[in-house]
């Protein structure tokens, strides 16, 4: 089944009126969001932010709503809850079947990896970056090799979150031939886990999904 924003819209207009407030205004703007990434065709720096500003709009709950959890097990928990909704294994064949080598050379590359970059500026603390970039390679081929969805796929976004914060913050520049390599595998890696996030979300409409940033005001 092709996930792209055209079915999507369609499959929303039809079950829109059952979504709770908070689900209903987290799909239109992931929406719209995906809407504009899909028309790069060309762009993959701006399709990767286009991209991501869908996921954010799909996950991202008001900072009060983490005050229990850090980053990192709030987002483990919202992959969980999607991965119990795949009934499809789309999140799966994402990782297995449709991108293994993109998301294999997003795991391998240390340039996306947050440690490298933290010995790079000056912090010792992270002098012995190799043998965690080593362990974290071994800990996600593991997981690919056991077929465990939710630790691949949080080791591929960690990686993804560094490429964000390098384009989002100015720590790229664009169209740049230094960063392409990565670039393009984020752009074609979240092109096909964004409407899975979105469709999952859509099929879970009872789940609690929470208050989502900047809630409409009247």
């Amino acid at each position: 089944m092709a996930l792209d924003y055209k079915t999507l819209k369609e499959k929303q207009r039809q079950i829109r009126e059952s979504f709770h407030e908070n689900l209903g205004l987290r799909v239109h703007r992931a929406l719209s969001w995906l809407q504009r990434a899909e028309l790069e065709t060309e762009d993959n720096d701006a399709r990767f932010v286009f991209l991501w500003i869908a996921f954010n709009a799909a996950y991202a709950n008001e900072i009060s709503n983490r005050q229990k959890y850090s980053e990192r097990k709030f987002f483990i928990r919202f992959l969980k809850r999607l991965i119990d909704a795949d009934d499809e294994k789309l999140l799966y064949n994402i990782i297995w079947r449709e991108f293994p080598r993109s998301v294999r050379a997003l795991i391998n590359n240390r340039y996306v990896y947050q440690p490298f970059w933290n010995f790079h500026n000056g912090d010792e603390n992270y002098a012995n970056w190799e043998d965690s970039f080593d362990n974290s390679k071994t800990r996600a081929n593991k997981a690919i090799g056991q077929m465990d969805t939710v630790k691949a796929l949080a080791v591929v976004f960690d990686r993804l979150y560094v490429l964000r914060n390098q384009v989002v913050h100015g720590g790229a520049t664009w169209n740049s031939s230094v960063n392409r390599d990565q670039i393009k595998n984020g752009a074609d890696i979240m092109g096909h886990l964004v409407p899975v996030v979105i469709h999952l979300m859509m099929l879970n409409k009872s789940g609690i999904w929470g208050e989502p940033c900047y809630p409409v005001v009247q």
